[in-house]
């Protein structure tokens, strides 16, 4: 099955580039002394959509629409991949439709009809709001940016792992939350172009394994989902997912739901970045491995921060992963 290529997604970021400028990378001394590895936070919580999640929706869109000249869009999400699918069709004057589950994040469905997506809130999960938006977009004539199986989001999302790669002069080691595996596909195979010898290391919940049991045992399996993080949930993989994710990753680990909420509170106090659990899964992953990490430089990516106020309270309220001492060294 077709992968991400170098090519692909240098193509990618020529095209993005006027509507994103690269997103921060930038060395915490506070967590670097905590984990006793150089701990460098790749921070997707800039956009304009607070997710890294436009970078794949836009290049879908974007080559869909130059061969088709498209005038409909439609996804299924979670939410953060609906608010990338709902600003790139803004952005390119195309209608879209966007199907959430029926108990999504308010901030993310508020986010959707801010964009100017027409929202659709369906089923229990991302995968049955899949299944009523695939539906739609074939009785509609839509195009529908499948989150699991677009090469061309896959090579969106890579221009992290090409942005991350040229501005490192080293990379041991890059930590992806993974939901559908479009970024850990992408910027892996982006990273690995330029570092060889980078290992990649993708991360999910307890709560919704699919995608790391399916990694571990070389085929696709179903797993319930169960998790605060909805960013990473994910009942099985897709094909492309499944294909990216085994031919990308040195490696997959699960981490509690408690600890994301420690490792969002960790990165407020520490890094003063507010994220969603999903976005705090790298420091969570890095924090579970820092013997293993130790004196390694590490890039973890941040990737997202649409959490609800309710959210962040319940992180706070969370002991960290860490206390400032610990960090400082006192």
């Amino acid at each position: 099955m077709e992968l991400p290529t170098l090519a692909g997604i240098e193509d990618a970021e020529a095209r993005l580039r006027p509507y994103l400028a690269e997103t921060p990378l930038i060395r915490s001394e506070l967590l670097s002394r905590a984990l006793g590895a150089e701990i460098w936070l790749k921070n997707e919580t800039v956009t304009p959509i607070s997710s890294f999640k436009m970078r794949g929706a836009l290049i879908d869109i974007m080559r869909k629409h130059e061969k088709d000249k498209i005038e409909k869009v439609c996804t299924s999400s979670t939410g953060n991949h609906g608010q990338g699918v709902a600003y790139a069709a803004r952005l390119l004057g195309i209608k879209a439709d966007i199907f959430l589950p029926a108990q999504a994040n308010a901030v993310k469905a508020a986010m959707v009809k801010a964009f100017g997506g027409t929202l659709h809130m369906i089923g229990k999960d991302n995968n049955e709001a899949k299944e009523a938006a695939m539906a739609f977009a074939e009785k509609a004539g839509a195009h529908f940016v499948n989150d699991g199986e677009s090469l061309d989001l896959m090579e969106g999302t890579g221009t992290i792992g090409l942005e991350i790669g040229r501005a490192m002069d080293r990379v041991d080691a890059m930590i992806v939350p993974v939901g559908d595996a479009p970024l850990i596909t992408g910027a892996g195979r982006a990273l690995k172009a330029i570092h060889p010898n980078a290992k990649v290391i993708g991360v999910q919940s307890e709560g919704a394994p699919a995608l790391t049991e399916s990694y571990r045992a070389g085929e696709p399996v179903t797993r319930p989902v169960d998790t605060i993080a909805d960013g990473l949930a994910t009942r099985f993989p897709a094909k492309r997912a499944f294909a990216g994710i085994r031919g990308t990753a040195d490696d997959a680990i699960l981490v509690s739901d408690e600890d994301l909420l420690a490792a969002m509170h960790s990165l407020a106090e520490c890094a003063h970045i507010l994220v969603e659990p999903s976005g705090a899964a790298g420091l969570a992953a890095a924090w579970a491995l820092r013997e293993q990490l130790a004196g390694q430089t590490v890039v973890l990516i941040v990737t997202g921060a649409n959490a609800t106020v309710e959210m962040i309270r319940r992180s706070l309220d969370t002991p960290p992963l860490f206390t400032l001492d610990d960090a400082a060294g006192g």
